[in-house]
């Protein structure tokens, strides 16, 4: 599968939303993500639909929607209407996953489920099939700029093989700590798509950086 590189607008300078923004839609990435947290699920607040609604309106990149918040199931509806691509939601916090899978691809939309550092793989046993993607979270959800946790590869080798095994061509998305320096070793392991957020907004020059993490080997 061709590599994805899905910025985090966590990183992005709010004070300058819009231009940064329209920088990624001039990218190579394919998709841009976006971190709702609630300060309930994760120790944070970051943004919701008033925010999203003018980055849809500037880019024609996927919106890829990670949802760290309490009974996702109740919100997918505004987030999809608000214009994302891709809802993902957590494994620990939905209340019936499988169900609210189903919910967001009947919205017309593709549905991810995340999963946090300490939550085993096993728990996606019978979920797969309803996954368009599983994002491995590779920190701790609630906050940018974490340092990648080592253990992660062994992981998305072993989301890897479920996946293959189960036959469903779900994508599978790292998001955590991920630069040029880990990037090939992530992509090598097992990932389809990465989430980089201050390896990008943080690098002189974001666009260069792109290029690099979707060619580095």
């Amino acid at each position: 599968m061709q590599r994805i590189v899905s910025p985090s607008m966590l990183s992005a300078d709010f004070g300058n939303l819009e231009r940064d923004t329209k920088m990624i839609d001039g990218s190579a990435a394919q998709w841009l993500h976006i971190d709702v947290m609630d300060g309930v699920f994760v120790p944070n607040i970051s943004f919701g639909f008033p925010v999203m609604k003018p980055v849809r309106r500037a880019t024609r990149k996927v919106l890829d929607v990670h949802l760290m918040i309490v009974e996702p199931e109740r919100y997918v509806e505004r987030f999809v209407e608000a214009g994302a691509d891709i809802v993902t939601v957590h494994c620990e916090a939905a209340a019936d996953i499988r169900g609210c899978l189903r919910s967001i691809r009947r919205l017309g939309v593709r549905a991810g489920v995340s999963i946090k550092p300490a939550t085993p793989v096993g728990v996606l046993d019978g979920v797969l099939e309803d996954a368009d993607l599983v994002l491995l979270m590779s920190v701790e959800p609630g906050f940018g700029g974490q340092k990648y946790i080592p253990s992660s590869t062994a992981k998305i080798r072993d989301l890897r093989r479920m996946i293959d095994l189960a036959g469903t061509g779900t994508i599978l998305e790292v998001d955590g700590g991920i630069s040029a320096a880990n990037a090939a070793e992530v992509f090598a392991a097992g990932a389809d798509a990465i989430v980089a957020g201050s390896a990008v907004f943080g690098a002189e020059n974001p666009v260069a950086e792109i290029e690099k993490l979707l060619n580095i080997r």
